[in-house]
Parts: structure tokens; C-alpha cells; sequence
């Protein structure tokens, strides 16, 4: 029976040019020949559907295989954020702090505050990928305090170290949500974990009690399409799949007004990845999100751009890029607990201005939380 929004009651059809197919919440793991790109997605996916017993390991978390599809009405309320104890951040930090902050915090154990302390601990503080601007700066705001404040030794320095580098994480922006449907971009380069955080991020809003709707808009890269409709089969998401090389740009608008023919809360576009070096494709997203706003006025009313925690100075070369092409309002640290060079978040929140709102610290669904700056700073600095 057809439906107002130009769908069928299959769950499968063609939406100009566009494939739209409905929630399939536990495809048979032997259903879709998952390219080189999804071949973790395929066994991640075969582990939740054939797993016999009726919780499963994943990462550090037990989880309840599919939960987002039996929660009862009531738990369904206000913003769902995975639970992360405060061991798991020293967990996943423990590469950066034993790599690179292991010598800052080394340093604090000093008898003497005297020019080779400096030298070395602004050279510590380079190597942990803060970047050398912020280096030299809170370099020379802690000597100012050492002389305010009479301290001697490296010892003394911990707690004042930790509140400068606090001050240079931006507050946790609140999640508006209010406006429908909202619509959400995800950007970044090949690599950097960006389907997979649009994905993660639907799961969190339909866990939250969102009826959300995703946007499969990266057509260049042939295992794009397929790995976000893994991702949308194995958590019960409604997706839409633009046909390779299709033009994204018109696979967005087809799909804000399919958002608006479904009146969905949350409209999540995964974006075409590209090198932050590329202009003419950089134009391409600012394209892209001039389509998303002429259908959805404001749109898109968030931009999170998804840096691989992994590249280290690289991100904030990346970050600073995309955000002279769109308007970014937050940033993701995707492979957090894959990487030794994790202070790159302070160069990313302090020298751009850009709060980091999600930080992925394992390999599934309910492993993007969001950030929490006290978590961070002293998982990096824990001895």
C-alpha cells in the first residue's frame, strides 16, 4: 500500500533516485557480502545475531544484544550516554599517557623548578601533540604562577598543570533538539571513523526515545553506502542510500523531505569523505549543506566533524580546514583508545574555539559518550 511519503508498505523503495529500506533489526549474518571496508562491521554484527547466550561482550561493556528495540516506554527519556566509569578513560588514555604525558607527569617529581625543568617539560607537552603554541603558553603562564604563588618544586605543579588545561577544554555544549527535524551532519576525511560515528550517534537518539532517520550521502566511496546500512540493519534504523556516484547534493534533498513527509525527530547525514585538502570537494559540502537548509530552514543545525585521534597535529590541521569551509559546531575524537597521541583535543578546543562533544573509546554501538573534560585531563595525567 503506498504511503504519503512516496514509500510502500515493503519497506523498500525508490525515492528519486535515492533507495530507501526500512528497519531490519536482525538480518541473517550471511545476507549481505560485506566489502573489504565493512569486513569488522560483518563480524561484529555476526557475533550479536548468532551469539547463543543472551548478553554480549563487547569491548569493556555488557550489553544487552539489540536493547534499543526492547527498552519499555518509560525508560525511554532525556539523553542517553553510555556508562564510562572513570577507569575506563585511564584505560583508554593509558597509550597517550604512557607514550607522552608519562614524561609530564615524570617531570612533577623534580626537586628543582630550573631552566632545564622548563625545556623539558615544554618539550613533553610538544610530544603529547598539544600543539607548540599552547606549549609555550602555559609554559609561561606556569612560571608566572610559580613566582606568584612561591612554588619550588615539580611536585607542587600537578593540581596547576590540571587546572590549565581544563581551562583550555570548552563546556559540553547541551544537545537542542527541539527543532524537527533536526538535522545533523556528520563530516571528515576517508578513515576517520566517520560512518560509524553517524551511526553510533542514531543509536543514541533512538535509545533516547528518537525516531531517527539516516542519510547514507557519501556516494564516492563504494563501502560507505554499505557499511552505514549494516549499521542501520543491526541497530533497527530507517536509512537512505544514495546509488554510487549519484550526486550528493541530491541525495540530501530527497531525503529532508523525506524527513519531513515522515515527520522524524532526527535527520543524520553521513557525509562524503575528503581530504581537508581538496577545495572542490570542500565546496561540495558547503553545497550540500546549502540544499540541507533550503528544505529544513536552518539546517543543519549541527555540523560534528569527526577527527581520528590517531593522526595527532594532523587533526588540527584537518580541523581547522573544514571549519574555514562550514560552520562546525562540534568535534568527535573517534579512536581515542587506539592512540597515542590523545592530547590533541586541547589544540582542537583551545586554538580553534571548537568543543569536542563526543569521544569514541571502543569498537561498538555504545561506545561514542559523550566528553567529559575533568575524565580526560586526569586520565592523561594519572600516574
Amino acid at each position: 500500500m503506498p504511503r504519503k511519503d512516496g514509500g510502500s508498505s515493503s519497506g523498500r523503495t525508490a525515492v528519486s533516485g535515492t533507495v530507501s529500506r526500512g528497519s531490519n533489526p536482525r538480518p541473517p549474518a550471511t545476507s549481505f557480502n560485506a566489502p573489504n571496508g565493512a569486513l569488522f562491521l560483518l563480524i561484529c554484527r555476526s557475533l550479536m545475531t548468532n551469539s547463543t547466550s543472551s548478553k554480549t561482550t563487547c569491548k569493556r561493556y555488557e550489553l544487552t544484544p539489540f536493547r534499543s528495540l526492547t527498552l519499555e516506554s518509560e525508560d525511554l527519556h532525556g539523553w542517553y550516554n553510555s556508562p564510562v566509569k572513570r577507569e575506563d578513560w585511564r584505560e583508554a588514555l593509558s597509550r597517550t599517557r604512557k607514550s607522552t604525558f608519562g614524561r609530564v607527569a615524570g617531570l612533577l617529581g623534580a626537586t628543582e623548578l630550573d631552566a632545564h625543568f622548563w625545556d623539558e617539560l615544554e618539550a613533553s607537552m610538544i610530544q603529547a601533540d598539544l600543539g607548540t603554541h599552547l606549549a609555550i603558553e602555559l609554559i609561561d603562564e606556569l612560571k608566572e604562577d610559580v613566582k606568584k604563588e612561591g612554588i619550588t618544586k615539580g611536585s607542587e605543579l600537578h593540581l596547576l598543570i590540571r587546572s590549565k588545561l581544563l581551562d583550555r577544554v570548552q563546556p559540553l555544549p547541551e544537545n537542542d533538539t527541539e527543532r524537527s527535524p533536526f538535522v545533523i551532519t556528520v563530516i571528515g576525511v576517508n578513515g576517520s571513523g566517520k560512518t560509524t560515528t553517524a551511526a553510533r550517534l542514531a543509536h543514541r537518539y533512538k535509545v533516547s526515545g528518537k525516531d531517527v532517520l539516516l542519510v547514507a550521502a557519501d556516494t564516492y566511496r563504494a563501502a560507505a553506502g554499505d557499511q552505514l546500512e549494516l549499521w542501520a540493519n543491526r541497530l533497527g534504523l530507517e536509512i537512505i542510500l544514495g546509488q554510487p556516484g549519484a550526486d550528493p547534493g541530491a541525495v540530501v534533498y530527497d531525503a529532508a523531505q523525506a524527513a519531513i513527509a515522515r515527520d522524524v525527530d532526527i535527520l543524520i547525514i553521513d557525509t562524503s569523505g575528503r581530504m581537508h585538502t581538496h577545495h572542490n570537494l570542500m565546496a561540495e559540502l558547503q553545497k550540500v549543506h546549502r540544499v540541507a537548509g533550503k528544505v529544513i530552514p536552518g539546517a543543519p543545525h549541527q555540523v560534528l566533524l569527526v577527527l581520528d585521534a590517531t593522526t595527532g597535529q594532523n587533526g588540527l590541521s584537518q580541523a581547522k580546514a573544514f571549519s574555514e569551509a562550514v560552520s562546525v559546531t562540534g568535534v568527535v575524537l573517534a579512536k581515542l583508545d587506539s592512540s597515542s597521541r590523545g592530547g590533541v583535543g586541547f589544540g582542537v578546543a583551545s586554538e580553534l574555539d571548537l568543543p569536542i562533544q563526543y569521544v569514541g573509546l571502543g569498537e561498538c554501538e555504545d561506545d561514542l559518550i559523550d566528553f567529559n573534560a575533568e575524565s580526560y585531563v586526569d586520565g592523561l595525567l594519572a600516574e
